[in-house]
């Protein structure tokens, strides 16, 4: 049987169609420094760069604090002020949102009683009330929400919600409007003091004490949420609001990732880019980029990462099918400002030789920069450009190393080159023939690459 003769032709439309595809920039928030716009941002001037101007932006969040600005961005809306108390008690404005739809309101719990409005030298895990939450709360059901979606990551609390339930109740209760909690981890009422009491200041003892308080709390509430997943959320606010208003508990990436019609966009794009402050095995376990992870690979889209700071080892990457994590932790360094402007100050010293350049009697030297470089372009890759007079033609390896920056994004995992001219240069060595963002060549170290 003879082929089909518009094979061919078909899977290099099916390229041409992938090269015009977007890449998708989809990070959180880095905690406490950049906001999820802000690497969005920086991400997509990187990609700029080098050659790649179609991005889909898509700043995510998974319930903790950015969840408020993430979905008024995604949805449209308005935000409106409050008058609350912090973690400690003293009266503090803070911010709710208000979808375009007039009837669901946006309680971030990080606006009222987060961490961050706590000193470090302040911080006292048993003292700390959810409170001010509740009073936000509170403000949205006046404000004529019927749905309030909380988010309850970034918390300095660990009372069970029990400052949010009595104020809440002060104010009246919820009546018939319906609370949802947009949670960001699965830990369950019973492990949230021992879990989440260490990152806000607790010692070994605090954290036996508040582990004793919330079994006690556990009782008295008008439901246990004792083994229930996703309960000791906020340090248990969400157990103690599913308890007494029958608050529903939903995974908050998921939530999140599906208001943003994530996986339409993410089936429509060349490859996914995520990130957050650190990965590591908790960000598998109901965070954003694990979520990310787990529909990439289902849909068999490439995924990326870019984070602060990489504690996640090589099995929990191969989970979720990362191909690359890079570690940059200011918007400068997610860009690719500072390598590249590196690269511009080695200047012709690194320079692409030509045919007639005395460092190379490589016959087939380019004379110029290929099409697809990046503003600056750095030296050979391979021993075959110094070989001598009649060698063999340059090896696939040099003409088809691309410079560091943000190229050859693609739907292909990993293809692999292999030297054609062993003879002349001895290089037999096998490499990818694409270098994810900051890599470089082993051969390019070995000529004292100082990228």
């Amino acid at each position: 049987m003879r082929p089909c003769r518009h094979r061919r032709s078909g899977s290099m439309a099916r390229s041409m169609d992938l090269a015009a595809r977007p890449v998708l920039l989809a990070p959180d928030k880095f905690k406490g420094t950049i906001r999820a716009p802000e690497v969005v941002a920086a991400l997509a001037r990187g990609l700029e760069r080098a050659g790649i101007p179609h991005v889909d932006r898509c700043p995510v969040a998974d319930g903790g604090d950015g969840t408020l600005e993430v979905l008024l961005l995604a949805l449209g809306g308005k935000t409106a002020a409050a008058r609350v108390h912090d973690p400690l008690g003293r009266e503090i404005d803070a911010g709710f949102g208000l979808l375009e739809d007039g009837g669901t309101a946006i309680v971030e719990l990080a606006q009222a009683s987060g961490l961050t409005l706590v000193a470090e030298d302040e911080r006292d895990a048993e003292a700390a009330s959810s409170e001010g939450t509740g009073e936000l709360i509170a403000a949205a059901l006046e404000a004529g929400a019927e749905v309030v979606l909380v988010a309850p990551g970034g918390s300095a609390t660990t009372d069970g919600g029990a400052g949010a339930v009595a104020a809440i109740e002060r104010a009246g209760g919820v009546g018939r409007a319906k609370l949802v909690v947009l949670c960001d981890v699965r830990t369950p009422w019973e492990r949230a003091a021992e879990v989440f009491a260490p990152q806000k200041g607790a010692d070994p003892a605090t954290v036996k004490r508040l582990a004793k308080r919330l079994r006690a709390q556990a009782a008295k509430l008008r439901r246990d949420p004792t083994g229930v997943p996703m309960t000791g959320a906020g340090g248990g606010i969400a157990g103690g609001l599913w308890a007494e208003f029958d608050a529903r508990l939903e995974p908050g990436a998921r939530f999140v990732l599906d208001a943003l019609d994530f996986d339409v966009r993410m089936r429509a794009a060349r490859a996914v880019i995520t990130g957050e402050g650190r990965i590591d095995e908790q960000s598998l376990t109901g965070k954003v980029v694990g979520e990310i992870g787990t529909r990439c690979r289902q849909a068999g889209v490439p995924l990326h990462a870019v984070v602060g700071q990489n504690a996640l080892d090589g099995f929990g990457a191969r989970i979720i099918d990362l191909q690359r994590v890079v570690e940059a932790g200011t918007p400068a360094a997610i860009e690719g400002r500072r390598s590249l402007d590196r690269r511009r100050a080695l200047g012709s010293a690194r320079a692409w030789p030509t045919a007639g350049d005395p460092r190379s009697s490589c016959p087939r030297a380019a004379t110029a920069a290929p099409s697809w470089s990046a503003p600056a372009r750095s030296g050979p890759r391979s021993p075959c450009c110094s070989a001598g007079p009649g060698s063999a033609p340059p090896c696939r390896r040099a003409r088809s190393s691309r410079p560091s920056g943000w190229s050859r994004i693609g739907r292909t995992r990993s293809t692999w080159r292999a030297c054609r001219c062993r003879a002349s240069c001895g290089s037999s060595r096998r490499r990818p023939a694409w270098r994810a963002w900051t890599g470089s060549s082993s051969a390019s170290r070995a000529a004292g690459s100082t990228r």
